[in-house]
C-alpha cells in the first residue's frame, strides 16, 4: 500500500513541475513577443537618438563662439530665402517677436528683484562695497542660443509651405516691430536701472593680488 501511494504522488509532483516549466517557458516567449513588438522598437530608437543627441548638445557647450557663428550661418540662409522668394513675411514676424522674448529673458535676471525685495532674502549688489553674486539669467546662455537656433530651424522648413505665406503689407509688420522692440527694451532697461544691475560681466566686481594685498595692509594698520 505505501509504495502504490507513494509512486502516484512522485508522479504528480513531476506533473506539476513539467506544468510549471511550461508557463515559466510561455510567460517567457510572451515578454520576448512583447519587447520584440514595433511599438517597443521605435521606443528604444527614439532613446537612442535622443541620447546621441543630446550627447553632441553637451559636447558643444563650451564652444561658445562657434556655436554663435553657426546660428549666424543659420540666420543668414533664413534671410537670404526670405529675400529670394520675397515671401513669408508673417512667419519672419512671429520669429522676430519669440526672438525678442528670448532676447528679455537672457537680460532678466533669474528672481526678479521687485518680487525679492518684498521678502527677506538676498538682493542684487547696489554698492561697490557690497558682497558680489554673480548675475544669474532667467534664461541661461546656452539655453538662449539653442531657442534661438531652433527657432531659425523651424521658420527656415516653413518656408516651404506655402500655407504660411499669408500676403501681408510687410513694412507695416516692421513698424509694429520696431515700436514693440522700443518699448519693450525701455522697460527693461528702466527695470536695470531702477534695481542697479547689468546682466554681462562687464563691470563686475573683481579682485587682484595687488587690491588683496593694499586691504590686508590696511587691515593690519588699523
Amino acid at each position: 500500500m505505501d509504495a502504490g501511494s507513494t509512486a502516484p504522488s512522485s508522479s504528480s509532483a513531476a506533473s506539476a513541475a513539467a506544468a510549471a516549466a511550461a508557463a515559466a517557458t510561455a510567460t517567457a516567449t510572451t515578454s520576448m513577443e512583447d519587447f520584440q513588438t514595433p511599438a517597443a522598437a521605435i521606443s528604444r530608437w527614439k532613446f537612442e537618438v535622443s541620447r546621441q543627441y543630446q550627447h553632441l548638445l553637451d559636447k558643444t557647450t563650451p564652444h561658445v563662439l562657434n556655436r554663435w557663428l553657426g546660428t549666424l550661418a543659420v540666420a543668414f540662409v533664413y534671410a537670404l530665402r526670405v529675400y529670394l522668394i520675397q515671401g513669408f513675411y508673417v512667419v519672419s514676424y512671429g520669429l522676430g517677436i519669440h526672438l525678442l522674448n528670448l532676447l528679455i529673458g537672457f537680460l532678466s535676471p533669474q528672481v526678479d528683484p521687485e518680487i525679492q525685495s518684498l521678502s527677506e532674502g538676498p538682493t542684487l549688489p547696489t554698492r561697490s562695497n557690497d558682497e558680489f553674486r554673480p548675475f544669474v539669467r532667467r534664461l541661461p546662455e546656452f539655453k538662449f542660443w539653442y531657442s534661438i537656433t531652433k527657432a531659425f530651424c523651424i521658420a527656415f522648413v516653413m518656408t516651404f509651405f506655402s500655407a504660411f505665406d499669408v500676403p501681408v503689407f510687410w513694412p507695416i509688420l516692421l513698424f509694429y516691430w520696431v515700436v514693440l522692440f522700443t518699448l519693450t527694451m525701455r522697460r527693461q532697461i528702466s527695470h536695470m536701472i531702477k534695481y542697479k544691475y547689468v546682466p554681462f560681466t562687464l563691470g563686475k566686481q573683481r579682485y587682484n593680488g595687488k587690491r588683496a594685498s593694499a586691504e590686508s595692509a590696511s587691515l593690519s594698520e588699523d
